[in-house]
């Protein structure tokens, strides 16, 4: 039997880890940008004080998974910065943090959710597409490096 995932907002005890659950990723399918260690190790200043917020996936009361939603305009956020524990990859965490976030932006009445990723992630991509996504122009350039596309959500 499986434990229960609860999504939970982020509370300052999560630092460690939200910074670590990306680092994980990072460091197992790219190299962590400067930007990355920028916003991952401050994410009061880079995601929240602006207006963003961030959202733990907890089992059992431990951090499994994290997603971010970065303000970049009144009603436009960045979906980012979204990591599963490898021990916890295959429980549909992200799918959980996805659709967590998507109906958030829904209840704050934000126009649309975009993320940037790379086409070498097919499982994430994948899901993004299940979720409603549809690929975009990469217009005005990317934070990451290693962004080779761009995708929204209307909401």
């Amino acid at each position: 039997m499986s434990a229960a995932v609860e999504i939970v907002p982020y509370r300052p005890e999560f630092r460690e880890a939200f910074g670590n659950l990306n680092f994980e990723w990072l460091e197992k399918f790219f190299y962590i940008e400067d930007y990355d260690r920028e916003v991952l190790t401050n994410p009061e200043k880079y995601i929240l004080d602006p207006g963003g917020y961030i959202f733990m996936a907890l089992v059992d009361g431990h951090p499994a998974g994290t997603v971010a939603l970065i303000k970049r305009d009144e009603g436009d956020f960045e979906l980012s910065k979204m990591g599963v524990n490898e021990k916890y990859q295959g429980k549909r965490i992200g799918q959980k943090l996805m659709y967590h976030s998507i109906a958030f932006a829904g209840e704050q009445n934000w126009h649309r959710v975009f993320l940037d990723s790379n086409r070498k992630l097919t499982p994430a991509i994948t899901l993004y597409h299940k979720v409603g996504f549809k690929e975009i122009e990469i217009e005005g350039g990317s934070p990451y490096e290693r962004c080779n596309i761009r995708m929204e959500i209307l909401i």
